[in-house]
């Protein structure tokens, strides 16, 4: 029997349902109990779990009021948008369309089409609007609308107006009421609440210190039976699975179950990462992470999540699960990637998805998913309407059975599965990329060079490797793993980090090479002017950040030929 064929859909659907019988906000009794029905099953199959609490900045949203010329309009509010008064606010309503070039909004209380992102937001509140109201398509889906990625520092920002969003059914009487004024009240709860997190570990037989993490959020909007039950259930018959074959695995598995991932916007992983920031980036060899699998309809699996190094990996094992060619997703930031600034590599996020139609809820899934054929998880994401019945038991076992084919195979091959290679071609095609927007208002001959010779030296560590006769466990193959781990802890930061490694971004859209994004800025800027210089500066620091880490991993492949 393949490993694969171990997985039981009837302990997955039996998980998912017990799981999603309660609404599970973050820090609520109701997760706790989720939790602890996790840890309880984790221990039944033999494996040390810890539960631990921490601080985490929660925001629940509450209550929400819409009128316009006495009549009202249902409506939600948002995770981190500001309160009103229990008077509200008043203010005159406008329709905005979407422009990179809007109006000042002084008072105004704003309309907008789609989904309430964070960055609309910050928009919005920039230009002097006093409230935003989301027109999200046939349902309403709860967000969060803060950029502030995990618990607050003392310079995090959050937003100062209401935001609220409503469905369709009242587009039309908003829109005929533009110029009127419009009366608004929102009530969100937002403050510091102690959360929980699981972890769990099946150690490896050969190489146990090194790990591959793979996580999760158990929190919830509403009973989440796709977002995030199935996700949990999945992570249990992993376990389960994969203990059965632990003398299989050379290297280590920890599994880790987060909150705070839908009310704290990550607080849960990201604050995992600044409490074990040096044992992720001395151990972690690869993140895996599991969200809103097996929906009804799920036929997409190409566009996974994934980064150049690990899409190789996931490419052989999605081939025999679908025809599909795998194209794989440059990751967003989004879904409890805390863990770019450790140098961690990361695989997955979701790994079904609906494919894209005409439908309004599709299309405005697609704007936030990305990706060419696949239109998000489906209708009900993020609504109260995401339940039982919208699972799919034989795509949740197949999507199960993706996530036990492409673990036990980065923890039981001999020569971990990242292919650095792939990741310095990607890197030198978005350099080559940003050299022509530049066009020669900086220089990155010098990045470009460096770039060349780490190519040339990585084909020649990878040759040697090659050359060691197949699964022989050997010295040199312990050794050029841990090759392939250090490469990592300076590419990922390189490609995925825009500021300091021992923070958290913001959640917001991030080009690649984040650090020299501001070149589209210097390229529109006219020469010989303050603006012009004052960016080339700022650039020629990025730049030398980004020279002295490929420098340094030419010296240490290098050392290591």
């Amino acid at each position: 029997m393949r490993i694969v064929d171990e997985v039981c859909q009837e302990r997955l659907m039996e998980h998912t349902t017990f799981i999603s019988k309660e609404v599970r906000s973050s820090g609520s009794e109701e997760e706790l109990r989720a939790f602890q029905y996790i840890q309880q099953q984790l221990e039944s199959i033999g494996l040390r779990t810890e539960l631990t609490f921490q601080e985490a900045y929660i925001s629940l949203p509450a209550e929400a009021e819409i009128q316009l010329d006495g009549t009202p309009v249902p409506c939600i509010t948002h995770s981190m948008a500001a309160s009103t008064t229990e008077s509200g606010i008043e203010g005159k309503l406008i329709t905005l369309e979407e422009s990179e070039d809007w109006p000042r909004l002084d008072g105004k209380i704003v309309l907008l089409q789609g989904i309430a992102l964070p960055s609309t937001v910050e928009k919005v509140e920039r230009l002097g609007a006093i409230g935003a109201i989301f027109v999200n398509g046939p349902h309403t889906h709860e967000m969060i609308v803060s950029t502030v990625w995990g618990n607050p520092t003392p310079d995090a920002i959050y937003p100062t107006i209401p935001v609220l969003s409503v469905n369709n059914d009242s587009r039309d009487f908003l829109e005929q009421q533009e110029g009127q004024i419009c009366w608004i009240r929102s009530k969100v709860d937002t403050a510091w609440r102690k959360i929980p997190c699981l972890t769990a570990e099946l150690k490896g037989t050969i190489e146990p210190d090194k790990f591959l993490l793979f996580s999760g959020h158990v929190d919830s909007w509403h009973y989440g039976a796709m977002d995030n039950a199935t996700a949990n259930a999945t992570m249990l018959e992993v376990a389960r699975v994969l203990t059965n074959h632990r003398a299989d695995l050379r290297r280590s598995i920890r599994f880790a179950f987060w909150s705070g991932h839908s009310h704290g916007r990550y607080a849960g992983s990201a604050a995992y990462c600044d409490t074990h920031w040096e044992d992720m980036y001395d151990h972690c060899f690869m993140h895996v992470y599991v969200d809103s699998v097996g929906g009804k309809g799920a036929t997409i699996l190409a566009e996974s999540n994934c980064m150049e190094e690990t899409k190789g990996m996931a490419a052989e094992v999605l081939a025999h699960f679908s025809e599909e060619k795998y194209i794989g997703k440059r990751f967003a930031r989004a879904g409890d990637q805390s863990f770019w600034g450790t140098g961690v590599p990361s695989l997955y996020m979701g790994m079904s998805e609906q494919p894209l139609s005409d439908e309004p809820a599709a299309q405005a899934l697609f704007k936030i998913f990305g990706g060419e054929n696949a239109g998000g998880f489906g209708w009900w994401w993020h609504t109260t309407e995401d339940t039982i019945d919208k699972i799919d038991a034989a795509h949740l076992t197949r999507d199960c059975q993706i996530y036990v084919a492409t673990i036990h195979k980065a923890c039981s091959c001999p020569v971990i599965p990242i292919d650095q290679r792939a990741a310095v071609n990607q890197i030198r095609k978005e350099i080559e990329n940003y050299q022509k927007i530049a066009n020669g208002k900086i220089d990155l001959s010098v990045t470009l060079n460096r770039l060349s010779e780490l190519q040339l030296g990585l084909e020649k560590l990878y040759e040697k490797i090659d050359k060691k006769p197949g699964k022989a466990v050997s010295e040199d193959v312990e050794t050029f793993n841990i090759q392939i781990m250090q490469l990592s802890r300076l590419l990922v930061p390189l490609q995925y980090v825009a500021g300091d490694q021992f923070d958290h971004d913001k959640a917001i859209y991030q080009a690649p090479i984040p650090q020299l994004a501001p070149i589209h800025q210097l390229a529109k800027i006219e020469e010989g002017t303050n603006e012009y210089y004052q960016w080339k500066t700022h650039l020629t620091r990025r730049i030398n950040h980004l020279n002295h880490t490929l420098r340094q991993a030419n010296r240490h492949i290098a050392t290591v030929l």
